[in-house]
């Protein structure tokens, strides 16, 4: 019976990610992929609330028995990327795509909702679908939407994220610390411009600046553990206004990835302080603006143990991999840190159907076959949860 369902509704869950591939929606703007959602939602027979924590939504399913709520969670937003497929569902919005597969991350969840709207009699408790808006851009949508209640009452929580870099029918995931916290720092240099052949009545930003990038690459070689996996990454250098004239300003911004607080906090200590005594130094000033962003994704030792005890219901046992530890970050981190659950990567990837670039990347896709395997596998936790398997 599970399979003949599936096979009916795959072409449904196809449909639906074209469509919102088609149409797609930047971080805290996903109006209309949220009425969408709230739309599908509804004619599948979920009880629905919209507008939580922006343009979140979530679907309720209350089963005739009694139990706990399980809570499943994807992300609708897209990237400000320039879509450069030759496909029929490319994007339509210029300079916006799903580069990262959220969209497939919505229909899975739809499907996994019209699964158990279809047999009601299965459920007990609760089974909670949170559509989630800006996983994309700090602060993100997850905090915004348990200040808002999406967690109230709720037991456990799962998610999943298509993944290329994984062939399609493999799965992966890790108990403990997967993905790393992400911070970004943004450092404003501020000496005295001036006349490119008198340097010596100046103080030159730029040279600052070029020292700072310098020095700030020692953090990780010289200031962490060697233990613990960090990166410090410059992503831009902007100085000067022309070949002949000393740069007066300079601005370097990064990012700072860790997985555990003591390292993170002693990396925006060192950032800080190194921004200051460098452009004294040369006779500047520096001024730091750091923003914490995402703190690191840490999977419960118990449900990511349910995860492994499950999938081989749904993917061959060789096919059940242990992630290792992932440098990309996400707000999935913040539901993590109130209740216990499991995040968990669907392989996604496939040569002969181009789903081979990488996340972000203008010409990104995934086999849509693996939609199914995760729906499928949203179903199983949920049945292994409300069972105690």
């Amino acid at each position: 019976m599970k399979e003949v369902f599936w096979e009916q509704w795959f072409p449904t869950m196809v449909a639906w990610r074209r469509h919102l591939h088609s149409h797609p929606e930047l971080s805290f703007h996903e109006r209309e992929t949220a009425a969408y959602v709230a739309e599908r939602l509804r004619e599948i027979g979920i009880e629905v609330r919209t507008g939580v924590g922006g343009h979140g939504v979530i679907g309720s399913l209350k089963g005739g028995k009694p139990g706990k709520t399980v809570v499943l969670r994807a992300d609708m937003d897209a990237l400000a990327i320039q879509d450069e497929k030759d496909c029929e569902y490319a994007s339509k919005v210029p300079g916006a795509m799903h580069a990262c597969g959220h969209d497939g991350h919505t229909s899975m969840l739809l499907g996994a909702a019209a699964y158990f709207a279809s047999r009601p009699e299965e459920v007990e408790g609760e089974i909670r679908f949170l559509f989630q808006p800006a996983e994309e851009v700090c602060p993100g949508g997850a905090i915004e939407m348990i200040r808002d209640g999406a967690l109230e009452g709720a037991d456990v929580i799962y998610g999943l994220h298509l993944w290329t870099p994984l062939p399609v029918g493999q799965v992966a995931s890790a108990p403990g610390p997967l993905m790393a916290s992400a911070d970004e720092f943004f450092i404003d240099i501020t000496g005295r411009g001036g006349h490119g052949g008198m340097p010596h009545v100046t103080s030159d930003a730029l040279v600052a600046g070029a020292a700072l990038v310098m020095q700030l690459q020692t953090i990780v070689s010289r200031s962490v553990d060697p233990l613990q996996p960090a990166v410090v990454t410059v992503g831009t250098f902007q100085a000067g206004t022309a070949q002949n004239v000393i740069a007066g300003t300079s601005r370097i911004t990064g990012t700072v990835r860790t997985f555990d607080e003591e390292t993170r906090l002693m990396v925006r200590r060192k950032i800080e302080a190194m921004a200051a005594s460098v452009a004294e130094t040369y006779g500047a000033q520096a001024s730091v603006s750091y923003l914490m962003g995402y703190p690191t994704l840490v999977n419960d030792e118990a449900e990511t143990a349910r995860f492994f005890r499950t999938a081989p219901k749904v993917f061959e046992p060789g096919a059940i991999k242990e992630s290792t530890k992932l440098m990309p970050a996400e707000d999935f981190s913040y539901y993590l840190r109130e209740i216990p659950g499991c995040f968990i990567f669907i392989g996604a990837g496939n040569e002969e159907k181009q789903a081979v670039y990488p996340h972000h990347h203008p010409k990104f896709d995934f086999d849509e076959h693996a939609m199914l395997y995760g729906a499928r596998l949203l179903t199983e936790l949920v049945r292994a949860y409300q069972r105690g398997e």
